[in-house]
């Protein structure tokens, strides 16, 4: 099992410094004068479940290993049971090779899609909703100081997001301390390096939570549940498939966090009312952070 590190804030954050996430691009302000911003790279990156190519999606590049473990996994087409042999990245080609034991029952599902970077669009299998299928999670409880305290690091916390915008974050937490930060031009992307970090490590599920940027759908429902995770927060709302999963699921749905300000739609159960909203810092009307994408 993955050992937190006590030591640390993050067991993996954001890097700013790495090459090749961003690149400086000058245009044009609204006053006709010359203005240089950062932009987000993307580019393509092939997972093949052993010799069968799976699908192609637009990422910013970084933890490629973990992404097709977790893409593979939420999507149901990798299994507990499925013993993993290799996971081979060629920058070159801009593939990952995901190798198991004995061949699986999925390779022939899936041919070739193209899975863009815009939120609207994302492929979900039908497997992916017969996986929830007498699922239970567990019954972890969830502290709203623990809330507080999490949306309020987080938000605070450097990232591409603050840097250059049109990106998501989805952090994997521990009670009120931020463990795993991913980001990606497609959050279902970021959840899905979280998936695979986790399955790369054995971490436990049970216990965590689950925050992302980006909109509570049904997508994002269901790859929280497929992992085992409990509880799963957000600043944006929600869709009403979304609701609806989650609480057929008995999962914790939190949105809208901003401030002292957020609403339960789903699994209302699990909260701990243990912090008094009026001692918390609300945020302005308008949020101002660098770079909203």
């Amino acid at each position: 099992m993955a050992t937190l590190d006590k030591g640390h804030h993050f067991l993996i954050a954001p890097d700013l410094e790495r090459p090749g996430l961003t690149r400086r691009v000058t245009g044009l302000d609204q006053n006709g004068e010359a203005s240089e911003i950062s932009v987000v790279e993307e580019r393509p990156l092939t997972i093949f479940l052993n010799s069968q190519e799976i699908v192609t999606a637009m990422t910013i590049g970084d933890y490629p290993q973990y992404l097709a473990l977790g893409f593979l996994r939420n999507q149901g087409m990798l299994s507990v049971d499925d013993i993993v042999t290799g996971v081979d990245f060629d920058e070159e080609l801009e593939t990952v090779v995901v190798r198991t034991e004995h061949q699986t029952d999925h390779e022939e599902k899936l041919k070739k899609k193209t899975r863009t970077s815009g939120c609207a669009v994302g492929t979900v299998f039908g497997d992916m909703m017969e996986g929830l299928e007498g699922l239970e999670l567990p019954q972890t409880e969830v502290r709203t100081s623990w809330l507080y305290s999490l949306a309020d690091q987080i938000n605070r916390t450097p990232s591409l997001y603050l840097e250059a915008g049109a990106i998501h974050g989805t952090i994997l937490c521990h009670e009120d301390r931020p463990l795993v930060y991913m980001e990606d031009v497609g959050r279902h992307n970021a959840v899905d390096k979280i998936a695979g970090w986790m399955m790369s490590e054995g971490a436990d599920a049970g216990d965590k939570i689950l925050y992302t940027t980006g909109r509570l759908t049904s997508e994002m429902v269901i790859k929280t549940a497929m992992m085992g995770i409990p509880v799963l927060a957000s600043r944006s709302g929600f869709t009403a498939w979304g609701v609806e999963i989650a609480r057929e699921v008995g999962l914790t749905l939190i949105g809208r966090m901003r401030g002292r300000r957020f609403i339960c739609l789903a699994g209302e159960d699990r909260l701990i009312r243990d912090a008094d909203p009026s001692s918390v810092r609300d945020e302005n009307a308008r949020h101002t952070r660098k770079g909203r994408a």
